[in-house]
């Protein structure tokens, strides 16, 4: 497995779990491609997989329902710092626990929620390796028993600038300091296939680093030097104070490139457009490219 703190085994969780200080936290959503003709997916809680089963005291975390701005006509939008730090406590999270996130079929829920927690200041969070894909493949127990853990205390350290609007990343085009990265397909990313959010293609002068590309068929991350390779061969690679801007379809995939720039490889200056190709794609006025 890719080493790091913020990564945890398999092995190492069953180790720990029932610890008192540990919170198992299953943080799946499911996107299935529309039928309508219209672009983009269908968004799908991932609450009844976990009801059929899950790691034994997992409580569950609902991305859309419980953690976004409900308000906003995007999907999963960011909520105010301050109200998502009283959300998360409200679900357990808070100081002196140790945070375990996994999802299902993709890491880049349980990235997203890391992500999340990075932007309150809480960084005592892991994500599990291979998610639940590895723990049932070595016939791990689960059980269907609903976990719901007692509210906790979480004191918001805002870290407002790991979050990015399309003023930013307009703004940054052009600019040989900043480096913007798109996590979907390399077909998304030319504008020659894949599902899209409006617009084909990409934010002009951006570079592709797909979120899909970065872990293995059993769901568990690449080893650090194919990790460092990914990034380096769109120019990510020395200066690890170089400001990155990341984005995707909704700020989901981009938060697993974001993820690994920053808990495997050590970038200080990583953001991620929150509403990513879902805003920008749809607003005729922001310059896009193909090709």
């Amino acid at each position: 497995m890719a080493h790091s703190a913020a990564v945890i085994s398999t092995d190492e969780l069953a180790r720990r779990l029932g610890a008192p200080a540990v919170r198992v936290f299953d943080c799946t959503t499911y996107l299935k491609p529309r039928t309508d003709g219209q672009p983009g997916y269908i968004s799908e809680s991932g609450r009844a997989n976990y009801d059929k089963g899950h790691i034994p005291g997992a409580a569950f975390l609902d991305l859309a329902a419980d953690l976004s701005d409900t308000s906003s006509r995007l999907r999963y939008t960011l909520p105010p710092l301050d109200t998502l730090a009283k959300a998360f406590a409200a679900k357990g999270i808070g100081h002196g626990v140790h945070v375990v996130l996994y999802s299902h079929a993709t890491p880049t829920w349980a990235t997203r929620i890391w992500w999340m927690l990075r932007a309150v200041g809480f960084d005592d969070a892991s994500i599990l390796d291979g998610g639940l894909d590895k723990w049932k493949a070595e016939n791990r127990p689960l059980e269907t028993r609903e976990t719901m853990h007692a509210p906790a205390t979480l004191s918001l350290r805002a870290r407002p600038d790991v979050f990015v609007d399309k003023n930013d990343m307009k703004a940054a085009i052009g600019l040989p300091e900043v480096l913007s990265l798109n996590a979907l397909s390399h077909d998304q990313h030319k504008g020659t296939g894949g599902v899209t959010y409006g617009r084909a293609g990409r934010i002009s002068g951006s570079s592709c680093v797909p979120a899909a590309s970065l872990f293995g068929a059993d769901k568990t991350l690449k080893p650090i030097a194919d990790l460092r390779a990914a990034f380096e061969d769109v120019g990510a690679a020395q200066d690890k104070d170089r400001r990155i801007l990341v984005y995707c379809g909704g700020g989901i995939a981009a938060s697993l490139d974001a993820f690994v720039l920053t808990a495997m490889l050590g970038h200080r200056n990583v953001a991620v457009y929150d509403n990513s190709m879902q805003e920008w794609s749809t607003d005729p006025s922001l310059p896009m490219e193909q090709g």
